[in-house]
Formats: C-alpha cells, sequence, structure tokens
C-alpha cells in the first residue's frame, strides 16, 4: 500500500508572501496565533509580514506592513493582548479604504492573509477577497499597478483565527482568548467567595458578552454559582421570585454565601436588559440580604494567557500557514478552528451565517433554536448546568432505591473535588443513594464509608486536591474486606475517579467478578491525574491545572533571565514516564528542548542541542529554556544534563536547574478542570443510572458484561465509555502510559518553533470541512 501521508518537508512557502495582522477587540492568546504564524512561514521559507493595527494599518500601508524576523516574535508567547496592535477601523469598510489596502499588499507581493479576529473582521476579509480582481484592475486602470503585477497577484488566499474573549463563533468549541478570560473571571470569583462567606454575602457578578451568554454560563458551572442570566436562555416570567426563593432555600440549608452571575447582554423573555444592578435592588428589596454588585470590565480580556490560550493559538497558527499553503485560487476562505481536541478547517462563510442565524434566533424570541445552533458544547454546557444547580424538592424526585458510592484512587489532582461534587448531585436528582468513600480503597475496606447529601457537596468545585481523601492502595490485596462493605453498605454502582491506580483497580475488580459478586455491579472510571497517562482518554481532570503551574513558573523564570541575559534554565517536571506535561509545557512556555521518555535520546541529541544554543546566544535572543520529563532517562538525569549544558557552554551561557516538584499537583483547580470535571462526572453518573436499569433482574443488580466496566474518555472529537478490558492491550503496563499517544504528533510543532529542522506529519490536516458535518459527527461532544 502506499504511503499516503504527507509531510512539511515536501510543502514549500518559497516565494509566498503572508501577512498577518489582528482585528477587532484583542484577546489573550493573539501573539502566541501571530508567532506561531511568523515562525511557522519562515520555516518554510516564505516571508512573513507584520500588518500592524489591524486593518487600519493595512489600509494607510507605509511602516504599518513591516517584515517579520525570527528573533520579532521571540518573548511574545506569554504576553496578553496583541503586540502588533489591532484598531477598530471605518476606512476598510469604504471601497475606497479597500483599494488602498489592496495597492499597499500587491507592492509588497502579500497574497496571502492570515486574519486573527472576531466575526466581524472575518466578514470584512472575505469581502475583500471577493472583491479583490475588481480592485486589481482598477489599480491598473489608474496606472498604480501594472498588468503584469496584477496577473502575478491575481489571487488572494485568506485563512482566518477566532480571537474573542466571548466564545461567540459558531464552528469552533473554543476562540482563542475565552480560556484566559475565563481564569480572570475565576480569580475574582474565587476571592470574592472568601469575603462573601466573612459577611454572609450575596454577590452579583457582570461579566463580559453582549451577544453571547459563553463566559456567564460556564463561569458559573465553575464556581457552583446559585442562579446565572445568560442572552441565549431568558428566565422565564417570574423568575424574580424564583430565583430569591433558591437564594433563601440555600441559606437555610446553611449556605453563607450566594453568587448570581449575569452576562452583560442579559434580558427577559420580553427583550428587555436585566442589569446586575436590577438584580441587586432585587435580592435586597424582596429578602434584606447584604448584596453587592462587582462589574468585571477589562479585567476579561487582560493578563497573560492561560497555558490552553498559548497551545490553542500556537496549533492554530501553524495550521494557518498549512492552509495557506495549500490553498488554490479556488479554495474558499476558511477558519481554522477546535472541534473536540482536533484541529479542522472550515470555511469561513458557513461559520459567519451560523453565527449570524443565533443572533437571528434570538431576535426572533427562538431562545430553544438559538442554544442549539450555537452548538453542543454550548448546549450540554446549559443543560449540565440546569441538572447541578436547581435542587428538586425530594417529593419531586424519582426514588430508585440504588446506592451508588464515589471514591478517588492515586495522586490528588485539581478537578477531583469538582467531579465528586458533580456526580453527587447528579446521582440525587436521578433517584439514587450517594455515599462517599474516604482513602481510596483503603479506607473502602476500613468500612469508611458514609451517606454524602446535596449540601455536603456545596463549594467543592473550586478547592483543590482530594476532599474525599486519596491513597494509591489498589483493591487485589483486600478484595474480600472491599466486597464485605459492596455488601454491608449494599452498593449498586462504583465511581472511580483517579489516575493510573484507578485503570488498575477497576481491572482488578472485573477480575474478581468471577470470584464475588458483590462486584458485578456497573463500574466506571474518570480519567483523574495531572501525568496525563491513562489509556482511553486525550486529556485527564487535574493535567490542565498543572500545566498552568508550570507555564506560570517557567515565565517567571525566563523573565529572571532578562536582566542577566545569556542564561539557560533545565527544568524538570512531573509525570512519571510520561512526557505530556514536559511537552505540552514547552509547547506553551516557548522552550527549546523537551526531554521525554517516549522519544530516547543520546548524547549526540544533547551536543545538538547545546550547539543550538550556542548559535542562538549569537541572536538578540539570550536565553534559554530546556524541561525535562523526571523519568526521561536513568542516566541522563537532571544533573548530568545540567552539568555537561554548563561545560560544554562555557564562555557562551551560563546554567540554572529548577525542579518544579509538588507545586505541579497543588493550587486551585483550573477553570477547564473544574467544567471538565463536572461534565464528565454528570454524564458517568448517567450511564450509571442506565446501566442499574438495563442490570436489574428480579430484585437485584447483576452485571457481569465486559461494557459494564467503561472508562468514560475524551478522544479527539467526543466523549466515550471504553470498556477497561479493551484498553488493556492499549497499555504498557511497565511504564504506566498509553502504547499511542496524540500529543507526540505536537512534538515536531514544539521544535519548528524552536528553530529546529524537523519531520512533521500533516496528514490529519487540509480537509476543509462542512459546519453542518461537523455538527452530525458531535453527538457526544463535551
Amino acid at each position: 500500500m502506499p504511503d499516503t501521508k504527507k509531510y512539511i518537508e515536501n510543502l514549500s512557502g518559497a516565494g509566498k508572501c503572508i501577512g498577518v495582522l489582528t482585528s477587532g477587540g484583542d484577546a489573550q492568546g493573539m501573539n502566541a496565533a501571530v508567532r506561531a504564524v511568523v515562525r511557522m512561514g519562515i520555516y518554510v521559507g516564505a516571508k512573513v509580514y507584520f500588518i500592524h493595527e489591524g486593518y487600519q494599518g493595512m489600509v494607510d500601508g507605509g511602516d504599518n506592513i513591516k517584515e517579520a524576523s525570527w528573533e520579532s516574535v521571540s518573548s511574545m508567547l506569554q504576553v496578553g493582548g496583541t503586540v502588533i496592535g489591532s484598531a477598530r477601523c471605518k476606512d476598510f469598510r469604504t471601497h475606497e479604504g479597500r483599494l488602498h489596502a489592496a495597492l499597499n499588499l500587491v507592492q509588497r507581493g502579500i497574497t496571502n492573509l492570515c486574519v486573527i479576529g472576531g466575526d466581524g473582521s472575518l466578514t470584512g476579509a472575505n469581502l475583500f477577497r471577493e472583491e479583490w480582481s475588481g480592485l486589481l484592475d482598477e489599480l491598473v486602470q489608474s496606472g498604480q499597478i501594472s498588468e503584469d503585477a496584477a496577473q502575478t497577484h491575481s489571487a488572494l488566499h485568506i485563512v482566518g483565527m477566532v480571537g474573542s474573549i466571548d466564545n461567540d463563533f459558531c464552528g469552533t468549541d473554543m476562540t482563542i482568548g475565552t480560556d484566559s478570560a475565563l481564569h480572570r473571571i475565576i480569580e475574582v470569583v474565587d476571592a470574592i467567595m472568601t469575603t462573601a462567606q466573612s459577611h454572609q454575602r450575596t454577590f452579583v457578578l457582570e461579566v463580559m458578552g453582549r451577544h453571547c451568554g459563553y463566559l456567564a454560563l460556564v463561569s458559573a458551572l465553575a464556581c457552583g454559582a446559585d442562579w446565572v442570566l445568560i442572552p441565549e436562555r431568558p428566565p422565564k416570567d417570574g423568575w424574580e421570585e424564583q430565583m430569591c426563593q433558591k437564594l433563601s432555600e440555600s441559606r437555610l440549608r446553611g449556605s453563607r454565601l450566594n453568587i448570581i452571575i449575569v452576562a452583560e447582554g442579559a434580558t427577559d423573555r420580553h427583550g428587555n436588559p436585566i442589569s446586575s444592578h436590577q438584580v441587586k435592588d432585587l435580592v435586597v428589596s424582596r429578602l434584606g440580604f447584604d448584596t453587592r454588585v462587582t462589574i468585571l470590565g477589562h479585567v476579561q480580556r487582560g493578563g497573560t494567557p492561560s497555558a490552553f490560550d498559548r497551545i490553542l493559538a500556537s496549533r492554530m497558527g501553524v495550521e494557518a500557514v498549512l492552509a495557506l499553503l495549500e490553498a488554490s485560487p479556488g479554495t474558499p476562505a476558511c477558519v481554522v478552528s477546535l472541534c473536540g481536541n482536533q484541529a479542522v478547517r472550515v470555511p469561513l462563510m458557513e461559520c459567519v451565517q451560523m453565527t449570524q442565524e443565533v443572533q437571528k434566533a434570538m431576535d426572533e424570541k427562538r431562545f430553544e433554536e438559538a442554544v442549539k445552533l450555537r452548538g453542543r458544547s454550548f448546549e450540554n454546557n446549559l443543560n449540565t448546568y440546569k441538572l447541578l444547580s436547581h435542587r428538586k424538592i425530594d417529593t419531586e424526585l424519582p426514588h430508585s432505591s440504588f446506592n451508588v458510592a464515589v471514591l478517588n484512587v492515586g495522586a490528588p489532582a485539581a478537578g477531583m473535588n469538582a467531579a465528586v461534587r458533580s456526580a453527587v448531585r447528579v446521582g440525587i436528582t436521578e433517584g439514587h443513594t450517594m455515599f462517599a468513600v474516604s482513602d481510596g480503597f483503603e479506607g473502602f475496606y476500613k468500612g469508611q464509608i458514609k451517606e454524602i447529601k446535596w449540601g455536603d457537596v456545596g463549594g467543592w468545585t473550586g478547592q483543590g486536591g482530594s476532599l474525599l481523601g486519596t491513597k494509591r492502595t489498589l483493591p487485589a490485596k483486600h478484595v474480600d474486606k472491599i466486597a464485605e462493605q459492596m455488601r454491608i453498605h449494599n452498593i449498586n454502582a462504583l465511581l472511580v475517579i483517579g489516575g493510573f491506580e484507578a485503570f488498575e483497580s477497576l481491572l482488578q475488580l472485573v477480575d474478581a467478578r468471577s470470584r464475588y459478586e458483590e462486584f458485578c455491579v456497573p463500574l466506571c472510571m474518570l480519567p483523574a491525574t495531572i501525568s496525563n497517562n491513562v489509556s482511553g482518554t486525550d486529556l485527564s481532570i487535574g493535567a490542565d491545572t498543572s500545566l498552568n503551574a508550570i507555564v506560570e513558573t517557567c515565565d517567571r523564570i525566563k523573565q529572571s533571565a532578562s536582566g542577566t541575559k545569556r542564561r539557560v534554565f533545565i527544568i524538570e517536571t512531573m509525570g512519571g514516564y510520561c512526557g505530556y506535561l514536559a511537552t505540552v509545557g514547552g509547547l506553551a512556555a516557548g522552550a527549546d528542548a523537551a526531554y521525554i521518555y517516549e522519544e530516547p535520546f543520546d548524547i549526540r541529541d544533547l551536543q545538538s542541542n547545546v550547539e543550538h544554543l550556542t548559535e542562538k546566544m549569537k541572536t538578540s535572543i539570550q536565553r534559554g529554556l530546556v524541561l525535562r520529563n523526571e523519568n526521561s532517562n536513568e542516566n541522563y538525569t537532571t544533573d548530568f544534563i545540567y552539568q555537561l549544558y554548563s561545560e560544554e557552554g562555557k564562555g557562551v551561557f551560563d546554567c540554572r536547574k529548577n525542579v518544579l516538584g509538588h507545586m505541579q499537583q497543588g493550587g486551585a483547580p483550573s477553570p477547564f478542570d473544574r467544567n471538565f470535571g463536572t461534565k464528565i462526572a454528570a454524564k458517568a453518573m448517567q450511564w450509571i443510572s442506565k446501566k442499574l436499569k438495563e442490570f436489574y433482574r428480579d430484585g437485584r443488580v447483576f452485571a457481569n458484561t465486559e461494557d459494564s466496566a467503561c472508562l468514560l474518555g475524551m478522544r479527539r472529537r467526543a466523549l466515550l465509555f471504553q470498556p477497561v478490558v479493551q484498553l488493556k492491550d492499549e497499555t504498557d503496563f511497565v511504564h504506566r502510559i498509553p502504547k499511542e499517544q496524540w500529543w507526540l504528533r505536537l512534538r515536531p510543532l514544539m521544535k519548528i518553533l524552536a528553530k529546529y529542522k524537523t519531520s512533521y506529519d500533516v496528514s490529519d490536516s487540509g480537509q476543509l470541512e462542512h459546519i453542518v458535518r461537523l455538527r452530525a459527527k458531535d453527538s457526544s461532544a463535551i
């Protein structure tokens, strides 16, 4: 069979000129995208130009359009906003303005544009593309360009990346800047919660989102807010009474604070705006609660980009250059976007039309449809929020007479508590009696099992570590005692949240089914480990928080070198034998190299890295960053690499080393981990309910099939329940890692962005997908 793989080596940008601009409102991560476009463009042999101040710079020309060099994008990765400037441009809306812009581009030979902005900016770019040949004809007629020039530059190719903190663009799960904006909101909410608890206060928080409630909805999910108001789903008439009732109920249950989140574009069913001050006055007049308003405003646009946004923007930037290289005159303008965990290309105008349809549906008060048009990810967030926030009165609940136990296994990971809270509340809503097991399987065999109620998990989402307590103990040794406890408490299903030990535990319980009927019940595992080393899932709860901790530290360490110059830092990360944190952390922090177990390296590789850094020190970028996974090689230790670099770099650079240690495991969970944990736990509980009904025979639950013991993981685009027995073959048990790991495909990206020549398989990219098809496949999106 012929090799159908496509490699970057076969794509050349020689003779091509790419212009990159940021337009519209700024968003964190735009700089990472610009950096990736510049470096990838130069890497493939193209010339890349900065177009400063968005479309205004394109119209004005002159010094606003400058050629970029490799060094000119150094140190941009960790900076928020956009370094090349952005402006809202009236001139570009006129025909005259676009004529000027076309002339400025042709004079520099630019026929490839990479536009980073919102839907307005991208629509403008598409109009420009459609008018391009007409504009060139006009320029020829007025004698401003020659016939030859018009012929040479006859086609304009456009690729867009969506930079918008609102996440208001259809066709992509996440826009650049959204995750960072959520970080800002959650930092504020966490800070407000401590003061609110001290004074028993109610806080009304207003977040951005004129036409889109994504930020409000996800931050409400991530902090367990009592009430949320968003434009896509205005509250039903009489909502004031309902909201006040909910707030007073939560106080009666012992809660000392209430959080209400309002999107700035929130309205009621009749289109009347609902302001945060209105909500405050309502709470004060009806309940007399001490209430304060906090309007976050532009804080949400500021600050450093999160690890997620840096990786997203870097992946998108590289993908955008590939799309431009592969474009032919007939290729429609496209947007590179994210679907699940995969980069895809979608036609720009399909996305814009869909985005406009959402607004139209909202204007025409077709709210259910507006939510559906926003996409599965938005709809799932809304459904999960509804499931978790409204506690039904006991008489309304179905009563199932099933008992479900939840436990944490392995090392603690940020986001575990959000998952437990979600599982407990969804379980109660489904009518089950929920039990919490302390200290993993060790607590299980000792009988540390007690019922856990709705109110017991209040405020858990923002807490780091594991509140239930977690241990690495595996069940095999104590299997008889665990079976006895299952019998005593009549446990009908188990939800295990943890890392590799949780996976091994489930396999041991399945193995014990032939000897103990107590384990013939639905068993489900949620992957939660900072190492992200469990088979069957691309991402694990806790890994994102850990990446942010690594990236934040690397930023500080790099900054410390800005005064001393010519310094190389060697940083050791955790992860066992799994190189996820070192690789993805390296991509997000702009590392020069990352040593991992999965990609064996020898003394020649170390030597070439030292030579590469020596060359780098001759440029204006006089510092280096090298990451090493803790178990990447038993002989080439962090100390060894530090000493080798120190010796070989003598007179050129000096070295420092840093072992990050357990700071990677601690801290408050990131918005992504809170949200991911919450959503997958809710989905797992619904699966458990379904299986309990399915396996209920003659007055008891008996489940002995492979598909009654599953791991719920995220694979590329979807959340899938996979039998743990089937995942056995995909796992290397000696090194506790999956045999195939998707993120290894990101390694060449890191190398390219650090100026190494490398082979890069780009077979995955290149297909233009239609937005409707994207939807259809999306049935189990997160």
